[in-house]
């Protein structure tokens, strides 16, 4: 993945809310491909949880099942 969906400044923040007390580039570059790689995956879960429910919107109990199922594995 070379462009990330999510700022640097936000996965930052995410980090130090975290509890770091310094956060270096290298960090912040690698925790936005993993939450690209886990949103991704959630996505298509949430995507395939509204298409079995006859739906084409994807809906927030979509996302939290979807969520839920992804992080258990």
């Amino acid at each position: 993945m070379s462009e990330s969906e999510f700022g640097s400044a936000g996965v930052f923040r995410i980090l130090k809310k975290a509890g770091a007390e310094r956060v270096g580039d290298d960090a912040v570059n690698e925790f936005k491909m993993v939450l690209e790689e886990l949103g991704l995956k959630i996505g298509q879960k949430a995507v395939e949880l509204a298409s079995h429910a006859g739906r084409r919107t994807v809906k927030a109990v979509d996302i939290r099942l979807a969520a839920k199922t992804v992080l258990e594995k």
